[in-house]
């Protein structure tokens, strides 16, 4: 059944006898993490928070994409701040919802993207999935990555990813932890359904709820969105966002052009 939404750039539809919200950025090919889509997927998220039925969420991109990151052009020095903050406050949403959310990504998950299913509770992956945040790459660090990224991937691997801006596959994130499973068939939905059907729709949805609130706060990841992100959010507002490379990395991306690295 599908939900009608303040935004058609996320398509919001309850599924499974209403125990099952599908959740679709709708803005191929890249269904880049704009405020816009931010906004639009934190409404939608809100609005089946209180469905006493609802069991799982699950997130996925239109087209050959999860999504290519939050909007590089919304990483200017002006708009930097807010976009943040917005996308900030959404990833803790993600993270403290009563329900698992779960996302299925296929092809790329960069850079936001990324650091949003980070957020999630379990990452279901087709083959063609790869993962990272090329931050660095632009000048800049992926915030909420330096926040949960050891907790969610372990030290090392978190470091690369954020030092360097590698990225991995869809085998080397399930041997990290991070994928729950990688589905193959070519039909990678209808293997999230009978995964759900199988795990999450048996169970009484009052006892998920119990259970997925207890299990975030003894992993100390809503704990790590807080304090730790804000530290690591102000240093990104007061020290990258006034420095020159981080705006030149920004701008050399949006004129397609190398940047003009000073060092400082």
């Amino acid at each position: 059944m599908a939900i009608e939404t303040a935004s058609p750039i996320v398509n919001a539809s309850l599924l499974e006898d209403g125990t099952l919200l599908r959740l679709v950025l709708d803005r191929p090919k890249g269904n880049v993490l704009s405020l816009e889509m931010m906004k639009a997927l934190s409404e939608a998220l809100a609005a089946q928070s209180s469905n006493p039925h609802l069991r799982m969420v699950f997130i996925r991109g239109a087209g050959n994409h999860f999504s290519f990151g939050a909007s590089v052009e919304e990483h200017r020095k002006e708009q930097a701040p807010s976009m943040l903050a917005g996308f900030h406050a959404m990833i803790r949403q993600v993270a403290a919802y009563p329900v698992p959310i779960a996302a299925l990504v296929e092809g790329s998950c960069l850079g936001g993207a990324f650091e949003l299913i980070l957020a999630c509770h379990f990452v279901f992956a087709a083959p063609s999935a790869n993962f990272g945040c090329p931050e660095i790459k632009l000048g800049v660090f992926p915030p909420v990555l330096a926040a949960i990224g050891a907790q969610k991937l372990g030290g090392p691997l978190a470091e690369k990813l954020i030092v360097a801006g590698t990225t991995i596959a869809a085998a080397g994130a399930e041997k990290a932890g991070l994928v729950s499973a990688i589905f193959s068939t070519g039909n990678s939905e209808e293997e999230l359904l009978e995964w759900y059907r199988k795990n999450l729709r048996p169970l009484s949805a009052f006892s998920i709820r119990q259970a997925n609130r207890v299990a975030r706060i003894g992993s100390g990841l809503i704990a790590a969105l807080q304090t730790p992100l804000e530290k690591i959010e102000r240093q990104y507002v007061e020290e990258v966002l006034t420095s020159h490379d981080g705006n030149e990395g920004i701008t050399a991306f949006i004129e397609r052009r190398k940047p003009v690295w000073k060092d400082s």
